[in-house]
């Protein structure tokens, strides 16, 4: 079993408020970390008698539930939540509920009445490569320290970087081999659209909602546009927004907005999007180690996916509320990544696929750091390779070893 460093705010959530839900795609491993915290009493509503139960009577459903109580996939039956909030109402107390989804809270049939002042929401996302290694990942909060050159990370293997990429960081697929990899993923998106997409929206033709999955998968990281999208998949814009919200609310694509800032409007409004996990966007794509080595241009967009992943996971237990965001000037400078803090503060990431880094590759850090003013904390390159190295105040060149090796201010 896996360590996951979201347990402690789940478990801090729990003491002060009535019902938390985790919320995460499909074999993210929601299940285990709930019953790591609240083995019994444990309830699913996988099992179709139960659901079937909870359908019927929901109030009487949730009456009959011990307190407190463990409830897996509760989205499998949305009209619990209005029990469960009367019955929060009725006796207001701290973890009654611990609740596991596999959508979106909000993008559920009569979750929004339910959440306000009542529930917490936390995501979990595959596992990060720290919580594979068995240790803890804090880049996110060391970047924002005063001193990076204290993390002394080791140098980046090309090798073992492709092997992260390809495997990407679904608990049942890291111990497996490239062919049974291959094998689960193809069964997992089966099993995706067949049950959570179904239990969010009606869909009739499945193969256009699989298509679209492909379409985003091979525009990772580039600047997301989705009138191209729909173009390329031969569906309306209607019908593409909302298959967007559907892949959105099952947490198999993610996001990525544009940062702005009110002082300028020469900055690129689009989003990013990119699926959740890198191993299962190579897939779709028909990627292995070979065509990865021979296409700089893909390696570098699923290389940015999984930097961007990895800085998403460790939002959620990070010791900092932290917003991640790409930037893009309209002169054309960009920076992958961004992270702002409640303050404003901000840190710049570029994503580097090559083993040296040069000062041209500062070029949109330097930019967003004009643009940013005294907000912008610091800029930093992630390369494969080998030397933390100083490009200039504030700015620095890192291994992408980092990602996984660096931990400040935040003990699990």
């Amino acid at each position: 079993m896996y360590p996951r460093h979201v347990r402690p705010t789940v478990a801090g959530a729990l003491i002060d408020t009535p019902a938390v839900m985790v919320v995460g795609a499909r074999q993210v491993g929601k299940s285990t970390l709930v019953r790591t915290i609240r083995p019994e009493p444990y309830v699913t509503l996988d099992t179709a008698t139960t659901r079937a139960g909870a359908t019927t009577d929901p109030d009487g459903f949730v009456a009959g539930l011990p307190s407190p109580v463990a409830l897996d996939e509760v989205q499998r039956v949305p009209e619990l939540f209005l029990a469960i909030k009367a019955a929060i109402d009725a006796r207001r107390t701290p973890g009654q509920f611990l609740l596991t989804g596999s959508a979106d809270a909000l993008a559920l049939p009569r979750v929004a009445d339910a959440l306000p002042g009542r529930m917490e929401v936390i995501e979990l996302w595959p596992l990060s490569q720290g919580e594979i290694e068995g240790q803890v990942d804090g880049f996110v909060d060391a970047v924002f320290a005063e001193d990076l050159k204290q993390l002394g990370s080791p140098a980046t293997d090309r090798s073992a970087l492709l092997d992260r990429i390809l495997r990407g960081g679904f608990p049942e697929v890291v111990a497996r081999s490239p062919q049974r990899r291959a094998a689960w993923h193809d069964a997992y998106l089966t099993a995706v659209v067949d049950r959570e997409v179904r239990d969010v929206a009606e869909i009739g033709n499945v193969a256009e909602l699989t298509f679209m999955v492909r379409l985003i998968a091979a525009r990772t990281g580039a600047l997301f546009n989705l009138a191209d999208v729909a173009r390329g998949a031969g569906l309306s814009h209607s019908t593409a927004r909302r298959y967007l919200g559907i892949l959105r609310a099952v947490f198999l694509v993610v996001e990525l907005p544009s940062w702005s800032t009110s002082l300028t409007t020469r900055l690129v409004k689009a989003p990013k999007m990119m699926l959740a996990d890198s191993g299962l966007a190579a897939h779709v794509l028909g990627v292995d180690r070979a065509r990865l080595e021979a296409d700089p241009q893909l390696l570098g967009g699923l290389l940015e996916g999984f930097v961007a992943m990895e800085l998403r996971k460790q939002l959620t237990w990070s010791a900092r509320t932290l917003r991640l965001s790409h930037f893009r000037h309209r002169q054309g400078h960009e920076v992958d990544l961004v992270l702002e803090d409640r303050g404003g503060e901000i840190v710049g990431v570029e994503v580097k696929a090559s083993a040296t880094v040069t000062s041209s590759d500062f070029r949109g850090l330097r930019l967003l750091a004009d643009v940013a003013g005294p907000r912008f904390r610091r800029g930093v390159v992630l390369y494969a390779g080998a030397d933390t190295v100083g490009f200039g105040e504030r700015l620095m060149a890192l291994p992408l070893t980092a990602l996984w090796t660096a931990n400040r201010e935040r003990p699990v």
